[in-house]
């Protein structure tokens, strides 16, 4: 366990948290792009073979670091040690010293976690503790699909229990008689944790960050056994697809995809982000949605380092495989 010091200067962890499409990465970049003056090391984990978050992430002087093929509490946990111990000899000097500048962690969580195992690794292992802090706990929700979410998923559930911090994001999608009786199921479920209202995930940053809000005592009533070491399930109906093509799309094709995907499998899709080229398009085209909920941008152009190519996740229950992949294949233009 860290040693008791009058002054804790320990380095600060934020464990941001939420359900599939909450707007975790658009927190993020807010959190990045704030004038805050502070070096912040972000670690992301993905549910799926490949990470689209760390492409959309938008700080890159901050040192961004992918765990993959996994859930952050269960089959790579030790990877999350593994990066915390290699940032931690960086900063005492003894690793690469472009790793070493920072004064704070940020770990985005997968949409499917569950945050208790991932704070678990600030207690149960020494060097971990003697190091880093946890500040706190911040829990993204989506106001628009949080029922759903919260009757349908054990993970929403903890994700709210164990937050510090509550988010409750796109506020804008809802009426308010609806916001109000949302909160209020909230804090019947955590009526510990602070709730603010968000659109776009935009939030003063001093609400979340130096906060010193984690209080172990309070976690370990919500969950005695919350430093004991146990196994950790998904929903095995719940899977990611990964899709890549490097030859350009036909906007057409796509955007007739797209209308029969969301039709016919939006409500069984959580989650869906990725980057589109498009044939006669100079700039990637980045979108992304959550059940029948759908945008897209132009964002920057290629850069002249980079191959254009077309590769997104999609995160969803009963998925069918072979359809997806039928149907995006006919993107492709002539």
């Amino acid at each position: 366990m860290a040693t008791i010091q009058e002054v804790d200067d320990r380095i600060p962890v934020t464990i941001l948290t939420g359900f599939l499409g909450a707007g975790k990465t658009t927190l993020v970049n807010h959190v990045l792009t704030a004038d805050h003056g502070q070096k912040i090391a972000v670690i992301v984990n993905e549910y799926g073979e490949i990470g689209i978050d760390n492409q959309l992430i938008e700080g890159a002087d901050e040192e961004i670091i992918e765990m993959n093929n996994g859930c952050i509490c269960c089959t790579v946990r030790g990877d999350l040690i593994r990066i915390l111990t290699e940032l931690m000899q960086a900063k005492l000097g003894h690793g690469d010293p472009r790793k070493g500048g920072f004064d704070r962690i940020l770990i985005e969580t997968t949409g499917l976690a569950d945050p208790a195992p991932v704070a678990q690794t600030f207690f149960v292992d020494e060097t971990i503790a003697d190091f880093y802090r946890l500040d706190a706990i911040v829990t993204v929700v989506d106001a628009k699909h949080a029922g759903q979410h919260l009757d349908e998923g054990h993970e929403a559930q903890e994700q709210v229990a164990f937050a510090d911090v509550i988010l409750l994001n796109k506020t804008d999608l809802v009426a308010e008689t609806d916001l109000v009786q949302l909160e209020q199921r909230l804090l019947a479920m955590n009526p510990a944790a602070k709730q603010y209202r968000t659109q776009q995930s935009k939030i003063d940053i001093t609400h979340i960050l130096g906060i010193e809000a984690f209080d172990l005592a309070t976690k370990l009533e919500i969950d005695p056994g919350f430093l004991e070491e146990e196994d950790h399930d998904h929903d095995d109906d719940v899977a990611s697809l990964y899709f890549r093509e490097t030859r350009p799309l036909d906007i057409d094709k796509v955007n007739r995809f797209l209308s029969d995907w969301l039709q016919d499998h939006g409500t069984d899709t959580f989650r869906y982000k990725g980057v589109l080229q498009i044939k006669d398009v100079d700039n990637r085209v980045v979108f992304q949605g959550i059940h029948m909920l759908f945008s897209s941008y132009a964002d920057r152009a290629w850069k002249s380092n980079e191959t254009p190519l077309s590769e997104f996740v999609i995160i969803g229950r009963n998925l069918d495989e072979t359809w997806f992949r039928e149907q995006f294949a006919g993107c492709v233009a002539s």
